[in-house]
């Protein structure tokens, strides 16, 4: 099966540069797919241009158009929002469903979010069920997929990622595997795909620099964007391996930092995802 390779729109952050502008730099890297953030109502630095986030109040069939002028299409909607305030994720994630469906893609991606301070973690479990359980009636209908990703204090762990990501018995509650969170969070990120597997329908390609993982493996729950595939502590063919041996056809979304990284990341994913047999 084929395995694509997608980009995740922080790799334009680095030029303070809008989605637009961002999108057409992954055409001309040679991408066929992003993975395009989006945030609720209005948002200064991003209606300036010098952000890449889109706000779902905006149309998304005009996203839609500007990824197909360019020759792309969306790979997932980066829609986080902290699950442990349904006051806040409940009109967020349905509003991405919504969006995501237009858009033409079947996945968001989102995690826990931050513990706040006044809620136990035994409470956690049950709000964000709560949260869940009333987004997935949605995502149900409009057959769009809810993936949790490794990130916060929760999933950093396989055992908690896993406990989040059943927390509602549905098949559009699924996962959304980072392999550098779960590598900086402590994890084995190989046994974690592992156990994750059934559930997974979209991956991060996040690569971690050795000095990254040297200051930080142990002492934090994720990071924002690695360096470049290849260049860090993750076995790609190990990863891709794991992936082919389901018959996984989803995608291997890149997160790195720079429009340099985004280019070598492509190049080494296509070596390596042809290079392991189906």
């Amino acid at each position: 099966m084929a395995i694509g390779i997608s980009l995740n729109m922080e790799f334009i952050r680095c030029e303070d540069k809008s989605f637009r502008e961002g999108v057409e730099r992954a055409a001309q890297i040679g991408y066929k797919m992003v993975e395009p953030l989006v945030h609720d109502g209005r948002e200064l630095l991003s209606e300036a241009g010098y952000f890449h986030s889109c706000s779902m109040d905006d149309d998304p069939l005009e996203m839609k158009e500007l990824l197909a002028k360019h020759g792309l299409k969306a790979s997932s909607l980066s829609a986080h929002t902290p699950l442990m305030r349904p006051e806040i994720a409940v009109p967020y994630l349905t509003k991405a469903i919504r969006f995501a469906r237009t858009l033409g893609t079947d996945v968001i991606n989102t995690d826990e979010g931050v513990q706040p301070e006044w809620v136990s973690l035994d409470d956690a479990f049950n709000i964000m069920k709560y949260t869940l359980t009333t987004a997935l009636r949605w995502a149900e209908r409009y057959g769009v997929r809810i993936a949790i990703e490794p990130h916060q204090s929760i999933t950093k762990t396989t055992a908690g990622l896993l406990r989040v990501a059943t927390l509602v018995k549905s098949p559009m509650l699924r996962v959304n595997y980072d392999t550098g969170n779960a590598w900086l969070g402590g994890e084995d990120p190989y046994e974690g795909l592992k156990a994750v597997l059934p559930l997974v329908v979209h991956v991060h390609a996040k690569d971690i620099s050795v000095q990254q993982s040297d200051a930080e493996r142990g002492k934090v729950t994720g990071t924002p964007v690695g360096c470049a595939c290849g260049d860090g502590v993750i076995d790609w063919t190990k990863v891709v391996g794991i992936l082919r041996g389901i018959g996984y056809d989803g995608v291997l979304s890149v997160e790195c930092g720079t429009p340099a990284q985004a280019k070598r990341s492509l190049e080494h994913l296509t070596e390596v995802t042809a290079g392991v047999p189906a």
